[in-house]
């Protein structure tokens, strides 16, 4: 017999993946029907379990955009059970390398030469690998260390495949059945954005608007591209010596865990409020940490850039919800801005209790993130039987706001780690509505600010 073509038996792999969660869930929701209300809990948490032990396999075993969707969808990770959160988050760990002659393959059609006549040195082992390239570790004739990121042969056939299997996706991303996530939406942004992420030079050209933004900043710092050794599949940068988030955490004191935090939520917000762009994979992986506390940011494959009337209609919503803390006006932006239907009937102060939730630590003078508050906050915007049943029923996520929504469970998820204390709504205050500064970091940035107007 025939073997099928790899498109087909990928569209086949997810297709039958689809199928299983939907008979699964409805399974589930049969056996919860007739099951006692104390043993409904337990019964939701072996579902979630089995639900994402097979979605991981599955995605898994598949390099590229299928892989990538389950990365995208890890930000549920901490509402989940802890065995179901443990499976889903192994989707981010390093996926397995491809050999060295296929990448020296890729170098030298890409560049024209073989990697040992264009670098001084050139290690062929990589020093990660992820879901859509790996990076090497290289030497530049005149010298300076760089970081080569090759991208694995046939990915991107094989990532343009799955990204046309649109319906098929809608279905994956339901798979957890949380009322008030618009798969669709959360689909299609992710398409354009994987898209963007099989050219290196979309990644090149979003790396180099940060490098440029941040030229001479006091603590953060991006890594230079360097043009003329990159192309579509190559991607050659400065190469940076840095502490992983682990071995930070292990190592640093207090008060430099504090202001590398300080330095990871100023980077996220500054880079939305300020320059409208958003880097959609905020995961320790990608982040180097120093022993003075500042952070190097790395991998800018999936960057939102904000048209400004884009942004000036989702803006308001953060406003009126952190800054005003006013239900009626928090509501009716979010009828304009898409969030809400107009006539759904709710109680703005519902509405305004329950869309606040992941926003608890700017609405304080000052908030510590514990390691379980991401966990905590998640579950109770999932739970389909809590106080908010009916307004998570109603609000949507309009799909220009996906990128956004990771950014900010990414960057809570980080400070929970660290046990992050700080006046947060003041400094995304700085960002939003250029108050003064009350942290000395802050009064840093504003004298960088000053030089570089």
């Amino acid at each position: 017999m025939p073997q099928l073509p790899e498109r087909v038996t990928r569209t086949l792999r997810i297709g039958r993946l689809g199928a299983r969660q939907t008979t699964s869930y409805a399974l589930h929701r049969a056996r919860r029907a007739t099951t006692r209300a104390k043993d409904r809990e337990a019964l939701d948490a072996q579902f979630a379990i089995r639900s994402t032990e097979d979605v991981v396999k599955a995605l898994g075993q598949m390099k590229g955009v299928m892989m990538k969707a389950g990365q995208m969808m890890s930000w549920v990770a901490e509402g989940l059970p802890p065995e179901a959160a443990a499976a889903l988050a192994s989707l981010q760990a390093d996926g397995p390398p491809m050999a060295p002659s296929l990448a020296a393959k890729v170098i030298t059609h890409e560049l024209g030469k073989p990697p040992e006549k264009i670098f001084r040195t050139w290690n062929p082992v990589p020093i990660a690998a992820a879901s859509i390239g790996q990076v090497h570790r290289a030497t530049l004739k005149d010298g300076r260390k760089v970081a080569v990121k090759v991208q694995y042969p046939g990915i991107a056939d094989a990532m343009t495949a799955d990204l046309g299997n649109a319906e098929v996706l809608y279905r994956l991303f339901g798979v957890f059945a949380l009322k008030g996530f618009d798969a669709k939406g959360v689909v299609d942004e992710l398409r354009e954005r994987v898209a963007d992420e099989l050219d290196y030079t979309i990644e090149a050209k979003n790396q180099t608007a940060f490098v440029e933004r941040y030229r001479g900043h006091p603590f953060i710092r991006i890594p230079a591209i360097v043009p003329e050794f990159s192309t579509s599949k190559v991607l050659v940068s400065e190469w940076v010596d840095g502490m992983s988030f682990d071995t930070f955490l292990a190592t640093a004191d207090e008060p430099t865990k504090q202001k590398a935090a300080e330095v990871v939520f100023r980077f996220a917000q500054q880079s939305v409020h300020r320059y409208l762009l958003a880097n959609g994979d905020p995961h320790a992986g990608n982040y180097r940490f120093h022993q003075d506390g500042t952070v190097t940011f790395l991998d800018f494959g999936m960057v939102k850039q904000f048209d400004p009337d884009e942004w000036a209609r989702l803006a308001p919503s953060l406003d009126a919800m952190v800054f005003a803390q006013d239900p009626e006006l928090t509501v009716k932006v979010m009828e304009d801005t898409g969030f809400l239907n107009p006539g759904h009937g709710l109680d703005p102060k519902d509405v305004w209790a329950y869309v606040s939730q992941p926003y608890v630590p700017f609405l304080l003078d000052s908030f510590t993130y514990e390691p379980g508050w991401v966990g905590e906050t998640l579950r109770a915007l999932l739970d389909r039987n809590g106080p908010y049943a009916d307004v998570m029923k109603t609000v949507n996520m309009p799909p220009s706001f996906v990128v956004l929504d990771r950014v900010v469970w990414g960057v809570s998820s980080l400070m929970g780690r660290l046990h992050a204390t700080a006046p947060w709504r003041s400094i995304l205050s700085e960002y939003r509505h250029n108050t003064p500064s009350q942290t000395d970091l802050g009064k840093a940035e504003e004298a960088w600010r000053s030089q570089h107007s």
